[in-house]
């Protein structure tokens, strides 16, 4: 047993009184499964899949074609998805009770995805950007663990960052794939500290920067001044199209922000709150966002939004 094993299992067991608690999923009698009045406050997650839409809802995992909205299959609402652009039809969903389960027919069927992991609530979840047959899970109170094969077995691969004198959770992550001089393979993580990011080799994390990011990890200069995120808000949900990983979302309380330098500079494009994201894989304008107002779509990358409905209609 390795180092990296035996702490998840202590982990895990300090975890496991939480997590009965956790893995209760309330569900909402009377939710809507199809047609336009569909109501999404609270979505738990969304995502695309080829040119459909997935929305982890109170009421079930549920997909959009075009037309109308169905309900996939007889599964609680998982409270984090994946998808790759490249593999249409495969989808990874986690649950707060630890489970992880994958799809190979569009959300139809599903299979258990989770071998070697400890239990503890899956977070988030994120396809490798460049390797669709590689997967990343960030783990309540433990770390990051990646797949190198589908989900059939895992490895521990990183602790919880270590931000403001204390380690946090990852609530959000996602695989970009931005040259700067670390190989091009990163993991952005969002947290209750703020925004960090740690490259596929994992040494350790740091700040996103400007520049070469290995010149600045070895010569440990300051960083750049920069427009970052706003201080002491968590980044709840990070999102962004594989192949354009310069554009970067990220939700916080305060709204939705967007960096176009892959995470060095942001700026404020709504101040509505989001409870999901994501961006269409096939036009990184193309964004999808759920909330208190409803589910409402952008085509200009976060700035003007209209009702889904209507965007539906355009």
């Amino acid at each position: 047993m390795t180092s990296h094993t035996a702490r998840a299992l202590s982990r895990r067991s300090v975890l496991s009184s939480g997590l009965a608690v956790l893995g209760a999923t309330i569900l909402v009698p009377g939710f809507a499964r199809s047609g336009p009045s569909l109501a999404f406050d609270p979505a738990f997650a969304l995502a695309f899949d080829g040119s459909a839409i997935l929305a982890a809802t109170p009421d079930g995992l549920l997909r959009h074609d075009g037309e109308s909205w169905t309900k996939l299959g007889d599964v609680e609402p998982p409270n984090t998805l994946s998808t790759h652009p490249s593999r249409p039809g495969v989808i990874y969903a986690g649950w707060q009770d630890g489970s992880l389960r994958r799809s190979d027919d569009s959300g139809e069927s599903w299979t258990a995805a989770d071998a070697g992991l400890p239990g503890a609530s899956i977070l988030s979840l994120t396809m490798a950007a460049q390797s669709s047959g590689i997967l990343y899970a960030s783990l309540e109170g433990d770390g990051l663990w990646r797949s190198e094969d589908d989900g059939e077995t895992w490895n521990f691969v990183m602790d919880r960052p270590y931000l403001d004198g204390a380690e946090h959770d990852v609530l959000s992550l996602v695989s970009v794939a931005n040259e700067t001089g670390m190989g091009g393979i990163w993991l952005y993580a969002g947290t209750r500290a703020g925004l960090t990011r740690v490259p596929d080799c994992f040494c350790r994390w740091q700040d996103v920067v400007a520049g070469d990011a290995m010149d600045a990890l070895v010569a440990g200069n300051a960083p750049t001044e920069a427009a970052a995120l706003p201080a002491g808000e968590p980044v709840e949900i990070l999102a962004l199209a594989p192949d354009a990983p310069e554009r970067i979302l990220a939700a916080l309380p305060s709204g939705l922000w967007l960096s176009t330098d892959a995470g060095v500079n942001w700026a404020q494009v709504t101040p509505d709150p989001a409870t999901a994201l994501a961006v269409d894989p096939a036009d990184p304008l193309h964004v999808i966002a759920a909330g208190p107002s409803g589910l409402r779509a952008s085509r200009d990358g976060g700035t003007i939004w209209t009702s889904f409905d209507q965007s539906q209609d355009s």
